[in-house]
């Protein structure tokens, strides 16, 4: 069992977003001692820890939540059934929507870069000029 300050170390989420992620329901409550503290499980942190990667690709919380909502992981299954397939394929449309907002971030990204390095090139060019 971990304390919400060992999860927060753990996990890299701070106290108050492992409560803030409980509250939207983004992870199941965890168990609590009589006197109301939060005690996680291993389960509780591996939850969060796919929370952790879900997040680093930038999708957002209602994104995450949707992801996660069967609670289902399916990396470590060998056969799938067949009730599976409508939660893979929700998983699927909702990462080719995020993939696709990425890469048209990373368009205007490569946009913006082209036109700052024109600017520096023409800044070092008027300096070259008055040498």
């Amino acid at each position: 069992m971990y304390t919400i300050g060992q999860v927060a170390e753990i996990t890299g989420f701070s106290p108050d977003t492992l409560r803030y992620y409980e509250k939207l329901g983004l992870v199941k409550p965890p168990h609590r001692s009589a006197g109301g503290i939060r005690t996680y499980n291993d389960d509780n942190v591996r939850s969060l820890t796919s929370l952790k990667c879900l997040k680093k690709t930038g999708l957002s919380l209602e994104e995450m939540k949707e992801f996660i909502q069967e609670g289902q992981c399916f990396a470590n299954r060998s056969t799938l059934r067949d009730e599976d397939e409508i939660s893979i394929l929700n998983r699927i449309k909702i990462l080719a929507e995020h993939l696709n907002r990425m890469e048209e971030q990373r368009r205007e990204l490569d946009h913006l870069i082209n036109l700052t390095q024109q600017n520096l090139k023409l800044h070092h060019e008027l300096l070259q000029q008055r040498k």
